[in-house]
């Protein structure tokens, strides 16, 4: 699969987003590349197991959605 690729902005964003989560939850500072790595570490090797629930979802909303029609 294609490593998911954000825009900079992007990227900041959600790499700011975990580092106030760690911080806020688990009193752990890990600065911003830190949480750069980290958001790269959960895109490789976790995101695909979120993207293919996702897929699963929305195929199993689909066929319910066909066999009311």
């Amino acid at each position: 699969m294609k490593p998911i690729e954000f825009p900079k902005e992007e990227k900041l964003a959600l790499a700011r987003r975990l580092q106030d989560y760690l911080q806020e939850e688990a009193d752990v500072d890990i600065g911003q590349l830190g949480a750069e790595f980290l958001l790269e570490f959960i895109g490789k090797e976790i995101g695909i197991h979120f993207y293919n629930r996702g897929r699963r979802d929305a195929q199993a909303a689909v066929t319910a959605k066909m066999d009311d029609v």
